[in-house]
């Protein structure tokens, strides 16, 4: 194989291209002149997986947090609805 050598800045950049900045795979395969392999495993080697594991552990927070709102709301106009109905039968 007489592959072209990159730099590891670059392949760090190119991955942060895609990562960070939300560019297709495809177009910044283009613009630097690199095949969609050697992009998705540099990805695979310098993507900050960390980063991506702490958006889903926030993303499943907000979730449950999310839940338990709505399971209070969902009981807050249950009872109110009750409420109402008692009213409603007292002031016949």
């Amino acid at each position: 194989m007489s592959g072209q050598r990159y730099s590891e800045e670059f392949k760090i950049e190119a991955v942060k291209q895609v990562t960070e900045r939300g560019h297709k795979v495809s177009d910044v395969c283009r613009r630097l002149g690199v095949t969609s392999g050697s992009l998705y495993k540099w990805i695979k080697h310098y993507g900050d997986s960390d980063h991506q594991h702490q958006q889903i552990n926030d993303q499943q927070d907000e979730l449950r947090r999310m839940r338990a709102e709505l399971r209070r709301v969902t009981e807050e106009r249950d009872i109110l609805k009750k409420a109402a109905a008692f009213f409603a039968k007292e002031s016949e």
